[in-house]
């Protein structure tokens, strides 16, 4: 079963589903910021879906990266058609991803506050752009990372 798990395909279909997840998980806390209710409970759990989230997909493609991509795909796309995808876009890629995380955690110690610390702090728009940021990073990734698929997908052809 971990040998299937851990295949390039399925690795490939974690990472994203993941992200997917993650992505999904700080909308929600995106709208749970803005609606001003302040359930701790949605505000807590949404932060920590998309932490959760982003951590598997950070660990299932760092996986792939270091199991298959170095010595399977990037031949194939610096041979290939474009192989700007990986001088590019895959080392901006592996970049933009370190910061993810760490703007994640900052949103979920951002719900351990209570509706009065969060008032008083005055940080409503400020949280609401950190779970933007985070969003828009996430779906630059993605983007990123299918340029570097069709780019493979182009080498081998």
């Amino acid at each position: 079963m971990l040998e299937i798990l851990l295949s390039k395909p399925v690795l490939i279909g974690l990472h994203l589903a993941f992200a997917i997840i993650g992505i999904d998980a700080f909308l929600w806390l995106l709208g749970e910021i803005k609606n001003d209710s302040w359930r701790k409970a949605r505000l807590y759990w949404s932060a920590i879906v998309g932490v959760t989230a982003f951590i598997l997909s950070w660990l299932s493609g760092g996986y792939y990266y270091v199991k298959y991509y170095g010595g399977l795909v990037k031949p194939i796309i610096q041979k290939g058609l474009a192989p700007w995808a990986h001088n590019i876009i895959m080392e901006t890629k592996e970049h933009i991803f370190l910061f993810i995380i760490p703007l994640a955690l900052t949103a979920l110690f951002i719900t351990f506050l209570d509706k009065e610390e969060f008032e008083k702090l005055n940080i409503k728009w400020v949280s609401m752009i950190l779970v933007v940021l985070i969003v828009g990073l996430g779906l630059v990734i993605g983007a990123m990372g299918f340029t570097i698929s069709a780019a493979a997908r182009w080498g081998v052809q």
